[in-house]
């Protein structure tokens, strides 16, 4: 086997889809997909292809990638501007990430998904039941997946998240296009949220994209308009210390957002730029030490009591929302928040207004967070 792996690596680089013609598109032949709130990709629409840009979230001034898209079932055109040439709608797909195989599992696609990885931290029912199946192969560490078993499944696109300043390793070696979902990155709920329809563009379901998105757009801000008008605002803060550092979303950060329009005040929104910031445990506390409700993400087999809270750090007792029992968790050992939430921002937006004005939502059940025992 290992001599017929060697003899492919140098055959997929041959083929690699890097398409590097540099002819320029006719810009006034393609027609603009119009994109309302995420800032890291554009799409151009052309007769015989499509391109796709996705935006570096590190320096704003040049694109991480540009990728053309050209419909399987037609010839490639003779001439296409620069970038890596993708056949679509893309199969035989790995999924480094839970969020996208969600994404590819609201589309109705998630049997184009042969390959995963760390499927401990995916918690989708659908991708465990094929895992179970041998439907999907368990390729190991994201960081150094297997790479003899992505070429003997003949995978055609891998999907990831990029990093700043961080490669690909072996898997680049392949020549197999990496899509780089940058979703991750965006600073607002709704922005996060389009990149459905960036899977769309991929997948041939733009029609049902751009209705599943139209779908929770509205709801979204049906709930934020609800609430826009009232004037009692609680403080919240959120997730606790790990080591010697308590990282905390930034003010201009996804959750920050979501924060402000569940008619809350995050205590950190000065807190500059968009990711999380680490933190002493002196300098949360001196923060957020009366602040009215606390929320933190937390993975046990077991769920988190006051008790067992504050037996993993004594100090957090000293919390107002510890003492007055505003504490709420949210146990993603078997909940779907890190899957279901970029995609659906209005379930949790729903959420966080049931737990700061419960008097909005009455009867609501709790998906993600639950208030500790």
């Amino acid at each position: 086997m290992r001599k017929v792996l060697l003899v492919f690596i140098p055959l997929c680089l041959l083929c690699c889809c890097h398409v590097r013609q540099g002819v320029l598109p006719d810009e006034t032949q393609g027609e603009a997909y119009i994109v309302r709130y995420a800032e890291g990709f554009k799409a151009t629409c052309y007769p015989d292809y499509t391109i796709v840009e996705v935006r570096d979230p590190w320096n704003h001034q040049r694109n991480l990638q540009r990728y053309i898209l050209v419909d399987r079932k037609k010839e490639i055109p003779a001439l296409l501007p620069e970038g890596m040439l993708i056949r679509t709608p893309i199969q035989k797909v790995v999924a480094y990430m839970a969020v996208h195989c969600t994404a590819l599992d609201e589309l109705g696609v998630i049997d184009d998904i042969i390959g995963v990885c760390e499927p401990r931290f995916i918690n989708s029912p659908v991708v465990h039941s094929r895992l179970a199946d041998g439907l999907i192969v368990d390729l190991g560490e994201s960081v150094s997946p297997n790479t003899e078993k992505i070429i003997e499944l003949g995978v055609e696109v891998i999907l990831t998240s990029p990093f700043h300043n961080a490669g690909y390793g072996a898997v680049e070696k392949t020549g197999i296009p990496i899509i780089e979902c940058a979703d991750y990155m965006e600073t607002t709920p709704l922005g996060r949220a389009e990149w459905l329809r960036f899977f769309g563009l991929f997948t041939g379901q733009t029609a049902l994209a751009d209705s599943l998105f139209q779908e929770t757009e509205i709801r979204y801000l049906e709930i934020k308009n609800a609430v826009a008008d009232i004037s009692r605002r609680p403080t919240v803060f959120t997730e606790k210390k790990y080591g010697a550092a308590w990282y905390v979303p930034a003010g201009q950060s996804y959750m920050a957002q979501l924060y402000n329009d569940a008619c809350a005040n995050y205590v950190f929104s000065d807190l500059p730029g968009s990711g999380g910031t680490p933190l002493s445990f002196e300098a949360v506390l001196d923060k957020a030490i009366h602040a009215d409700f606390w929320l933190f993400n937390y993975n046990r087999d077991t769920d988190m009591t006051y008790q067992s809270l504050e037996a993993e750090y004594t100090l957090y007792a000293n919390f107002d929302a510890f003492r007055q029992r505003r504490v709420y968790g949210c146990n993603t050992d078997f909940s779907i928040f890190f899957e279901e939430t970029p995609i659906h921002p209005d379930y949790l937006l729903s959420e966080l207004v049931a737990i700061f004005h419960p008097e909005q939502m009455l009867g609501y059940q709790f998906r993600y967070f639950h208030p500790l025992k």
